[in-house]
């Protein structure tokens, strides 16, 4: 039995050694300033969280992922954890309080209950006609608002680790996270991916919040954010790369495992950021596979992931 069940992630945690450029790069890439202070960065998307990512001044160290759950009851059931903070107060932009911990790996994670809510962005989009649905749209023509378009929200986060098994362990049983796909190189035991969901019963949630990735270092592989349609990745693909500032990674394809057609790109200190359309949606009823990885790492369409992505780890 899990300690827990976290409702939704909530934000990576990082450094940089300089927030304007940090601030630049996630504008580009479709946030919004929440707030900002003297030695921190906080961005927000469309949706009414307060933020989705978090930047402090310093080096270019990742320091970890942050999750939300329903309430305090939650936290005080953490605090009895081997190695939890007690309940601490957030202080910070969009307040809250929170319970720390360590993964195998060594970085934070912070469970974090009661941060203020903001008033959604409203981000205008036309519908698409279709072979199936012709008249989605009917009477007028579509055109695409400027770039760059407002990411929805976050969506998940992806470790890379020697110690999988440990990793996703340690998740499932302390934050409630339940298998979507583990993905297995030779025997079934060897399990080098393993692709997680939130628990939230019969809601449907993204087919994974968390992916852990075998890989000799330890680090941030990417962190991924929702866009508005599928639209809005080709567009802002063209828009950040006409910037000519940032290096893009890997995309635009479509994954078999969770389905969304994705576009990777670098901030400027390396950190991989993802923006995706249409994922698969589960509840805990569509239990979980166990998939060979010359099958599950594919993708449906785009080209293969080049090495400088497969290998990555952000520190």
């Amino acid at each position: 039995m899990a300690a827990i069940k976290v409702a939704d992630f909530a934000f990576p945690r990082m450094e940089a050694p300089d927030l304007d450029q940090m601030e630049e790069f996630l504008t580009h890439f479709g946030m919004v300033r929440a707030e900002r202070t003297p030695d921190a960065l906080y961005m927000r998307g469309a949706d009414s969280h307060h933020h989705l990512h978090v930047t402090h001044k310093g080096g270019t160290k990742f320091i970890g992922f942050a999750y939300h759950v329903a309430d305090e009851d939650d936290l005080k059931r953490l605090t009895k954890l081997p190695g939890a903070s007690g309940i601490e107060t957030l202080n910070e932009p969009g307040g809250g309080k929170r319970v720390r911990l360590k993964e195998p790996n060594g970085y934070q994670i912070e469970v974090i209950a009661g941060m203020q809510s903001v008033t959604p962005l409203e981000v205008k989009r036309d519908l698409l006609n279709s072979g199936s649905e012709p008249h989605r749209r009917v009477g007028r023509t579509m055109r695409l608002t400027k770039s760059p378009t407002t990411i929805q929200r976050i969506g998940h986060g992806v470790l890379a680790t020697p110690k999988v098994k440990e990793t996703v362990a340690w998740f499932r049983e302390t934050l409630g996270m339940i298998r979507s796909d583990d993905v297995y190189a030779g025997t079934e035991d060897n399990v080098i991916g393993s692709f997680n969901r939130l628990d939230r019963g019969d809601d449907y949630v993204d087919h994974h919040v968390l992916f852990c990735v075998r890989n000799e270092k330890t680090g941030l592989n990417h962190v991924s954010y929702e866009a508005q349609d599928i639209d809005a990745v080709f567009q802002d693909h063209e828009h950040i790369k006409r910037t000519g500032k940032y290096e893009h990674i890997w995309g635009i394809g479509r994954h078999l495992l969770g389905s969304q057609v994705y576009d990777y790109w670098s901030d400027p200190w390396g950190r991989v950021h993802e923006r995706w359309a249409d994922s698969d949606r589960l509840n805990a009823a569509n239990g979980g596979n166990l998939i060979n990885a010359e099958q599950g790492l594919a993708s449906q369409w785009g080209e293969r992931p080049s090495e400088r992505f497969v290998g990555h780890a952000s520190p």
